[in-house]
């Protein structure tokens, strides 16, 4: 049963700072344009614009881009009650605007400084998926107050999500974030995986989809989505997998498509959908986002999503 507030999402919001042309690496970029990001956020924020109820815990700086940052995400139309602003200043990072794997560096501050009174434990039982990812678990004291709520999420019945965004340029210790990976799969979470996440958290560079899936759902996750850039998509539970190919699309930035395509999965979860059609709707989703450079319009269409479906 569908509860009032259809996610949390928990972790990083911060200033992406993505090159103004295609580039390759930072040395090449000299014109960069401010687009609010961090992947938490983006995921909340397309859930909104797809009329979903949304609250984001995240930490920014007590600053003016802060500040700018808060109000943004507010005007989406997600609950910003629980975004602290504290005395680091705003995370920020460069990122290279890409048609494939963007570069980046980050500059991290007050991302990480999530706390436990952020969390509004009174509500768990009104939230339908508690989230999170790899770079909001890299640092303390993020890492152990996400841990924790995700712990009281789970035995509130919330549906626990991560995306294993794993970047050894965030979390250099890999066996910890692979630890960390496999206790939220224990938990049941849905996984989204990416080729290249999975090739930087296990250094496997060409696993199998069913090694990969099976990987996760003996872990105890109960759903995994294994996304491999305009190649396509593996989606599967313990009863079925499929794969979903990707299809010709004009690229204008690379930047959040995973955050948009798992916007569009869940949206569909929440509505009822089959596991393809969460893949088709997140298909969809991740194409209007990679034919935008930035953000995406502050309403999207649900139908939009489900316009493939049959």
């Amino acid at each position: 049963m569908r509860r009032p507030i259809d996610i949390l999402s928990a972790g990083e919001l911060l200033v992406d700072f993505i090159t103004a042309e295609f580039a390759s690496t930072l040395d090449e970029a000299t014109l960069f344009k401010r687009i609010p990001g961090g992947s938490p956020a983006n995921l909340c924020m397309n859930m909104a614009r797809l009329g979903n109820q949304a609250i984001l815990i995240a930490s920014v700086g007590n600053d003016d881009m802060g500040t700018i940052l808060r109000n943004y995400v507010a005007r989406q139309g997600v609950d910003v009650s629980y975004i602290t602003q504290v005395e680091e200043p705003t995370t920020l990072i460069l990122v290279t605007r890409s048609a494939a794997v963007a570069n980046f560096q980050a500059y991290r501050g007050a991302d990480a400084m999530l706390a436990i009174r952020q969390f509004p434990y009174s509500r768990f039982e009104e939230i339908s998926i508690f989230h999170t990812t790899c770079f909001a678990l890299s640092k303390n004291p993020a890492q152990r107050v996400i841990l924790e709520a995700a712990e009281k999420a789970r035995r509130a019945k919330c549906q626990l999500s991560l995306d294993a965004n794993y970047s050894e340029k965030i979390w250099p210790e890999r066996l910890e974030a692979q630890r960390l990976v496999a206790e939220l799969s224990r938990l049941g979470a849905l996984v989204k995986v990416s080729d290249v996440d999975w090739e930087r958290l296990y250094e496997d560079a060409s696993p199998s989809p069913d090694a990969v899936i099976d990987h996760f759902l003996k872990m105890g996750a109960t759903e995994v989505c294994f996304t491999l850039g305009a190649n396509g998509c593996w989606v599967a539970n313990d009863k079925e997998r499929h794969f979903l190919p990707g299809r010709a699309v004009e690229v204008k930035d690379t930047t959040g498509a995973g955050d948009a395509f798992w916007s569009g999965y869940l949206t569909a979860r929440l509505d009822g959908k089959s596991l393809l059609d969460c893949a088709i709707a997140g298909r969809r989703m991740a194409e209007i986002k990679i034919s935008h450079f930035g953000p995406l319009p502050d309403k999207v269409e649900r139908a939009a999503i489900y316009a493939d479906l049959i």
